[in-house]
């Protein structure tokens, strides 16, 4: 027999190697095991403790077995990865937690009387009422400040995409950059300056302003980002059949951005409809039923869950109303997000095959 021969029946160098693919959750159920021991034996009575212990010990293990059967340079691809994996499961565990005793907590008193009545001559204290009247305000507020907001919003993102140039399309700039920062409290105080100055008393659509405000610069930054991504061979190819500027932005920019313009829009009013400063400061709130929101007072959800607990005097019954209104608050905002992603969706070009 040849050397070549023998040469080529001898196992190729070059193949390393390889764990199997369950082997990443069989280290993540030793390392909780041993986290657990390890803080048992240490007397931590802490879950936070625990779950620190057995992250690290889920790095270590995952690099110390890696680097023993597949090498170094492979274990701390490894080790990049569980670290991608403990610092998801860190951002969940809250998220879950946090919906799960909101669900625990808030369907308690959630029923089709809860949603349906107001709290009246009911005392927060006292057992009874529901969130029919901040549920009223919310919607009125919010889609006030969705009409005042999105359309500012849109028009300034044209602006600034399609025709600014020079130190007015600067300054606008800069000022939505600096208004997306702003503390929702500022915006409050601001519309309260001018309400103290006209000597207004709290109606709605005060509140409704402060959360355009909030919404402007949310919306003209998704809008900008949107219209940036739309193909300039489409505005080029308008314009030269001789379509005007203003024509072409109206009939192939905005079509071919409407779904993430849309999205981007339904996102900032989930972001404002949660806002509790500006409405304490401007609406004031009312255990009554109010379906103008440009005389007297309003509730919302937000100040009526923070009403809740700040007036509940150790009240179970008003805990468990701030629970269920919390509850709804969190659904109408998944239900905004998803309705946000339906219309992207179905906005979205169609590839053909």
């Amino acid at each position: 027999m040849s050397t070549a021969a023998v040469t080529d029946k001898r196992p190729s160098t070059l193949r390393a190697a390889s764990l199997p693919k369950w082997t990443p959750w069989a280290i993540a159920a030793g390392s909780v095991a041993l986290g657990i021991g390890i803080s048992a034996a240490a007397g931590l009575s802490s879950k936070i403790q625990w779950g620190l212990i057995a992250a690290v010990l889920f790095v270590l293990g995952t690099y110390g077995i890696a680097a023993r059967v597949e090498g170094r340079r492979q274990a701390k691809d490894r080790v990049a990865t569980s670290f991608v994996w403990v610092a998801f499961v860190v951002a969940v565990i809250p998220l879950v937690s946090l919906i799960w005793v909101t669900i625990a907590r808030g369907v308690k008193v959630l029923d089709v009387y809860f949603l349906t009545h107001s709290m009246g001559v009911v005392a927060d204290t006292e057992p009874g009422g529901g969130i029919y009247h901040a549920i009223i305000g919310s919607l009125e507020q919010v889609g006030l400040a969705t009409a005042i907001g999105a359309p500012i919003g849109v028009l300034t993102a044209i602006y600034l995409v399609e025709y600014g140039r020079g130190r007015l399309a600067k300054a606008v700039t800069f000022f939505v950059d600096v208004m997306t920062g702003i503390p929702s409290i500022v915006a409050g105080l601001f519309i309260l300056s001018l309400m103290l100055i006209f000597e207004m008393q709290p109606f709605g659509f005060a509140g409704s302003l402060a959360l355009a405000i909030l919404m402007m610069p949310v919306v003209v930054r998704s809008t900008e980002e949107m219209l940036k991504l739309v193909p300039n061979e489409l505005r080029e190819a308008s314009l030269a059949l001789g379509v005007p500027k203003w024509r072409t932005i109206l009939k192939v920019v905005l079509p071919t951005s409407i779904g993430g313009i849309t999205t981007g829009i339904m996102l900032a009013v989930a972001r404002i409809a949660g806002e509790t400063a500006p409405v304490l400061l401007l609406v004031f709130g009312n255990p009554f039923i109010n379906n103008n929101p440009f005389e007297g007072a309003q509730a919302s959800l937000p100040l009526y869950i923070y009403q809740q607990f700040a007036n509940s005097a150790g009240s179970g019954a008003a805990y468990d109303r701030a629970w269920a209104a919390s509850l709804t608050l969190i659904a109408f905002v998944m239900i905004l997000n998803l309705v946000a992603r339906g219309i992207a969706r179905w906005k979205a070009p169609k590839t053909g095959r």
